[in-house]
């Protein structure tokens, strides 16, 4: 069955966090072109987050707009209750919500360390932790094979270091272990988590690289494939992850880069 079939998700609940752009945008739709109603979470971009709810519901589906600060614990608490009362359940989590405060080592600011933590890392342990406690509460459904579905959206960064983003790697590498210690701890519950590790994907993050012709070169010499990622590209990827067809899947980051992490400088002299 093709990952946009409006079956494959048919009757469930996804919360895509940081869904007000971007990835998260991409995400959302795809998973309500699947079947799923979906919860739209947005910090300070409510326009953005209310024009993929308007693109969901013209487009016959479900959404409802989700304000939240991710690394606030009271509310993540309030967003998936207001979820739950919009929708009756949640079957699925896609944990995307990010930032980077990029600056060389020496003039990295705690602040700015903290600020890439508390977000990045923090706030994917608070809404998995929220959303582990909604599968277990509520009837598993008939519609799923598991309990529930938890995708930790990662970056290739937590493979690939990355000098001047030291905050943002380590919130990566993180995520990746935190994803995989969840993953061993729920999947007797019936619960799956994954990780998706996206590459350069053209999102308003990067413009600045891949709107330049000559930046823009200099990146896809790191792609072999040839190609810079859509957001779209990891839309498709979040809704096979959460849905029957990777059942048997826990644990696992799927990479999604264009082969950014095959180390292509190794093609030659190696």
């Amino acid at each position: 069955m093709p990952s946009n079939s409006p079956t494959l998700l048919s009757g469930q609940t996804a919360l895509v966090t940081g869904a007000s752009s971007g990835i998260g945008a991409a995400t959302a739709i795809a998973l309500a072109q699947a079947g799923a109603q979906v919860g739209v979470n947005y910090l300070d971009r409510r326009e953005g987050a209310e024009e993929i709810a308007e693109h969901i519901i013209k487009a016959g589906g479900h959404a409802v707009v989700l304000a939240a600060d991710v690394s606030k614990e009271d509310a993540v608490r309030r967003m998936f209750s207001q979820l739950i009362d919009a929708f009756g359940r949640l079957d699925i989590l896609i944990a995307n919500a990010g930032l980077q405060r990029d600056a060389p080592v020496t003039e990295m600011t705690l602040e700015q360390w903290r600020t890439v933590i508390d977000v990045n890392l923090t706030g994917q342990f608070l809404c998995a932790r929220e959303a582990i406690r909604q599968f277990l509460a509520q009837e598993a459904s008939s519609r799923s094979k598991a309990r529930g579905k938890i995708i930790c959206m990662s970056s290739v960064h937590e493979v690939i270091p990355w000098a001047g983003h030291v905050n943002y790697a380590a919130s990566k590498g993180g995520i990746m272990l935190m994803m995989k210690s969840l993953a061993q701890e729920v999947a007797e519950k019936k619960i799956r988590v994954n990780g998706i590790a996206p590459g350069a994907i053209k999102t308003n993050i990067n413009k600045s690289v891949w709107s330049d012709p000559e930046e823009a070169r200099a990146l896809l010499k790191l792609i072999p494939y040839g190609r810079i990622g859509e957001p779209e590209d990891i839309g498709k990827a979040a809704v096979w992850l959460a849905s029957d067809d990777s059942d048997y899947v826990t644990g696992t980051t799927l990479l999604v880069d264009g082969g950014m992490t095959l180390y292509p400088e190794f093609r030659e002299g190696g």
